[in-house]
């Protein structure tokens, strides 16, 4: 099983005070954090205006088999529904208001400490009785956020996967949390289901597999879902790490 890592880099007057500080904003143990210091600091001239320290804190995820499981982000927290459909009947995840609180208080804790401001509101999504998991929606909106998104959407991964550590460490449970931002997310899937459509048709023109390019897992399954009942083409997810991809293959 491979492991993926999220890391989060701090800068504080000592090695000691950047640890803890990351620690406290992951809401980790140190014990449970991979350090790498990147600067010891160093005092200046007679003590004074000294160079700060700078450390690189690391989470490792376990990257596991290819499955349905595996095609949602690396690092996925799931909470389980043994009925999905019963879930909006008994109220079990989805009127759990405490769990709603922490998420939403969490979200908003880490882009303030980012030196953002943003209006942020969670609730509870359908249930997912394919994924057999209901995901706790975050919507974020504010101005210039691009900065949470990044490249490909790769801030707004981490920054998910941070919130669902802190979350699940807080409750003592796991939480599938999705967060969006401004609408990226929604505008993102419309975009790979358009893509993943137009690959399949040049597949069953060209008669051969197409190969799409390396993207996160989230996607990958955007683009599965989006063929997984169309008549003329199967989809396979292949290559390692970064580097998986969708392919889109004619049928026989």
């Amino acid at each position: 099983m491979k492991l993926k890592k999220t890391s989060l880099e701090v800068i504080a007057p000592s090695v000691e005070e950047a640890i803890a500080r990351g620690a406290a904003e992951l809401g980790l143990p140190k014990e449970d954090l991979e350090v790498e210091v990147l600067d010891e600091g160093g005092k200046g001239f007679l003590g004074l205006s000294g160079r700060q320290a700078r450390v690189r804190l690391s989470v490792a995820i376990e990257d596991g088999p290819a499955s349905m499981a595996a095609e949602l982000e690396p690092g996925d927290a799931l909470q389980v529904l043994e009925d999905p459909e019963a879930a909006t009947q008994t109220g079990a995840p989805g009127t759990d208001p405490r769990t709603v609180r922490v998420t939403q208080d969490t979200v908003q804790e880490l882009i303030k400490r980012l030196g953002l401001e943003a209006q942020v509101r969670a609730g509870w999504g359908p249930a997912d009785p394919e994924a057999r998991t209901q995901p706790l929606m975050v919507d974020v909106r504010g101005e210039d956020l691009g900065i949470l998104i990044g490249r490909r959407g790769e801030t707004l991964s981490a920054l998910q996967y941070i919130t669902r550590l802190i979350v699940a460490k807080e409750l003592q449970q796991q939480v599938a949390v999705v967060i969006d931002i401004e609408g990226y997310r929604a505008r993102r899937e419309q975009q790979l289901q358009r893509l993943a459509l137009k690959i399949a048709d040049q597949a069953v023109e060209l008669a051969r597999t197409m190969e799409l390019e390396p993207m996160p897992a989230n996607e990958r399954r955007v683009i599965h879902m989006a063929l997984r009942d169309h008549p003329a083409v199967r989809t396979e997810s292949v290559g390692e790490g970064v580097s998986r991809k969708v392919t889109i293959i004619p049928k026989s």
